[in-house]
């Protein structure tokens, strides 16, 4: 594990009701709402963002959102602005998540200008960087993470300002993981990369998303470059998120 402070981030995706959103955040900050030692992150669904703040203000929980758009504010229908997430006490944003580039069709030179606005607006961005099963079993993950890597952050000097996640595609919701080892060597990669942009490229949080479980997370975090979660799935069920954050412990 490493010196970098471990950050164990809950993303909940399109799921919850209001109850249930109050419910879950309720038993996260009961059990450890007074964390010191690993940081914790709710990112909830935007309609939920002010009752999830309600609950977790008085701990050490922090809040973010799960995407934004890049301006300010304006006719931009549907959109969430970095102001509104700041206004509901934020201090977190999700940027190019591989359900976000997949679905919605979010381009690395879309992040690129959601990464500046969100460090001009004082969100720490987490970027998501992930390569497809197809790509992983042809040989070529590393070339797709550099490519991922060099186009979300280019000309970006701030990384002392960012988390970055890898998330392969193909342990989304799937039920497969990576291994600790295949995990660990892109992390290595990513921060070769940070080491060829930043004197900071030792600070830079480097966070593992899919399909992590209490089962697997000692294994994961026990790497050297790996210095926490972004937990879909078992974010969702307090139990399996709590035993993702002891094993950090």
């Amino acid at each position: 594990m490493s010196a970098r402070k471990t950050l164990v981030a809950g993303n909940w995706k399109m799921n919850t009701t209001a109850e249930e959103a109050l419910i879950l955040a309720g038993e996260i900050a009961k059990t450890y709402g007074s964390s010191e030692q690993t940081e914790i992150l709710l990112c909830p669904p935007f309609v939920w963002l002010g009752l999830v703040s309600s609950i977790i203000t008085r701990t050490n929980i922090k809040l973010g959102g799960q995407n934004m758009y890049w301006e300010e504010k304006g006719a931009y229908t549907g959109e969430i602005s970095p102001a509104m997430l700041k206004s509901t006490d934020c201090e977190y944003v999700i940027l190019g998540h591989s359900e976000r580039r997949r679905y919605f069709g979010e381009t690395n030179d879309l992040i690129n200008k959601k990464l500046f606005k969100a460090i001009e607006t004082g969100l720490t961005p987490i970027v998501c960087l992930g390569e497809s099963l197809e790509i992983r079993e042809s040989g070529k993950t590393n070339d797709v993470i550099s490519r991922q890597f060099e186009k979300c952050f280019d000309n970006f000097k701030d990384f002392d300002k960012v988390v970055i996640a890898y998330e392969p595609v193909w342990a989304i919701g799937t039920g497969k993981t990576a291994t600790p080892e295949q995990a660990q060597d892109v992390h290595k990669l990513l921060r070769d990369l940070l080491s060829q942009k930043t004197d900071a490229f030792d600070k830079v949080r480097l966070l593992y998303g899919g399909s992590v479980k209490p089962g697997n997370a000692a294994d994961l975090i026990g790497k050297d470059d790996i210095d926490g979660f972004l937990v879909g799935g078992a974010s969702l069920k307090a139990d399996d998120f709590c035993g993702i954050i002891e094993a950090t412990l």
